[in-house]
């Protein structure tokens, strides 16, 4: 549509102005045409509109972004004169001291806003992790320092979810972790009624099994799992050497050793087990001179027959109300999965009704897809925020990224995977008339592990069920 201009500034259509017989306000059409017509295309925006003439526009520019906050944390340690205890249920009534580092405050908020969004941290749960940091803050004897994790560890008293600040925290940099593994606590606690000298030398034992060794003899840090393990087998012998009047283990011969070894079966093997890495490791460290346990023969653990579940158990769980008991039972029972690969499934891995798993693709049975489905839309409702790209979450892992624990496996089946692995291939043994290959092929079994099955096709417990 074409629109002109008249003399008096007035806009008008042409189709209009045409209609209206060429007039306007009195204005006929050889007074409008008198300094001539502008000619332009009607109803479109102009990039000079409302520009004053003569005068030159600005150039608008992107306001700039922001630069992250940094800070550095001072390297000095402010001494107490004493330690002390600190209320904090006291301090709820009374109020706590505000942070006396305001830019480490600032910091550690805005990481900790920007980690919950991150994360589907809810309002609540981001609400009470922002005021327990100000109350670390405000507790600090150092201001500035990294907080220490056992401080973080005493807002528990006062109902804040510590695990989430010293995540935080350690995201940062800015976490000092004091705090003592458990199994040290265990240790100390186990050889305290042991004489002195004695627990020096294990301590030794401890420090290297914890550590590991970077000089000759060079050796890898064990898990504390295997330093309990080992400990508690040699306790028993410990125990009742100390009671014999036994100070320290240099002075222990051949004959003690046989004196306090069961004579047959699981207690001897593990006991001598136990004794052997003890030994073992206080001579290749020169903390003693011989190793007493050397001639010894004290023979192999005894090996647990797998057995199948009892067919109610099993159907009570895989027919829970529960929806995570349900779906974890289903994919152990028909799959057999151990319990490290439920842990880490993740939501990328079953597609196409498949499950991707460790260059292997396992078609799912229809009853795990249903159970599946249920569990995954009560995840989607009861944690619709959560960036936990696993399938199986829990109210402590729905806040980050990590894979839910063991435990809590065992608990919501209410039975181990293991079992339930363990009735999986028991059945398919049977189905196919004992095939190690089969079993190899279907479960990730070596032969080894898969000849242990294949003894007992014929126990009359098998038969029966």
């Amino acid at each position: 549509m074409v629109a002109i201009n008249d003399d008096q500034g007035c806009r008008l259509c042409w189709s209009q102005f045409i209609a209206a017989g060429g007039r306007k306000s009195g204005t006929d059409l050889l007074a409008a045409n008198r300094y001539g017509q502008q000619l332009f295309l009607a109803n479109l925006r102009h990039a000079s509109a409302g520009q004053p003439r003569g005068t030159r526009r600005e150039r608008q520019t992107q306001p700039a972004t922001r630069p992250a906050p940094t800070f550095t944390a001072v390297a000095h340690r402010q001494l107490v004169l004493f330690p002390a205890t600190r209320d904090l249920t006291n301090g709820r009534t009374y109020g706590f001291p505000a942070p006396a580092e305001p830019a480490m405050a600032a910091f550690l908020d805005e990481f900790l806003i920007d980690h919950a969004n991150k994360h589907g941290w809810s309002l609540t749960a981001t609400k009470v992790a922002r005021r327990g940091l100000t109350i670390a803050l405000g507790l600090q004897d150092t201001p500035g320092a990294p907080l220490r994790a056992t401080d973080i560890i005493d807002l528990q008293q006062i109902g804040t979810n510590t695990l989430r600040l010293l995540e935080v925290c350690a995201a940062t940099e800015l976490l000092e972790d004091d705090r003592e593994p458990a199994v040290s606590k265990w240790f100390s606690n186990a050889i305290a009624e042991l004489p002195e000298q004695m627990r020096s030398e294990l301590s030794r034992w401890y420090a290297v099994m914890t550590n590991g060794s970077s000089t000759p003899p060079r050796s890898k840090p064990r898990s504390g799992q295997t330093i309990r393990l080992y400990l508690r087998w040699s306790l028993p012998a410990l125990n009742a050497w100390a009671a014999a009047g036994h100070t320290t283990l240099r002075e222990l011969t051949t004959e003690d050793v046989r004196e306090v070894l069961p004579g047959s079966g699981n207690p001897r093997a593990t006991m001598g087990q136990g004794l052997r890495c003890l030994f073992h490791v206080l001579k290749s460290h020169r903390v003693i001179f011989f190793n007493p346990i050397g001639p010894i023969r004290t023979g192999t653990h005894e090996t647990r027959q797998p057995m199948p579940l009892a067919p109610v158990v099993l159907r009570e769980a895989f027919n829970s109300e529960d929806p995570a008991r349900a779906a974890l039972t289903a994919i152990a029972a028909f799959h057999g999965l151990r319990s490290g690969q439920l842990r880490k499934l993740q939501l990328t891995d079953i597609h196409d009704g498949r499950l991707h798993l460790n260059q292997r693709t396992i078609p799912l049975a229809q009853q795990v897809r249903d159970r599946l489905a249920i569990w995954l839309a009560y995840r989607e409702q009861r944690w619709p925020s959560t960036k936990n790209p696993h399938i199986f979450i829990s109210r402590r892992t729905a806040l980050d990224t990590s894979p839910v624990g063991v435990q809590w496996i065992t608990t919501s089946m209410g039975m181990t995977a293991q079992e339930a692995r363990e009735d999986r291939i028991l059945h398919e043994l049977h189905a196919s008339g004992g095939d190690i290959r089969r079993l190899c092929d279907m479960f990730g079994l070596s032969i080894a592990g898969a000849s242990r099955y294949s003894t007992v096709v014929a126990h009359s417990d098998l038969l029966k069920a």
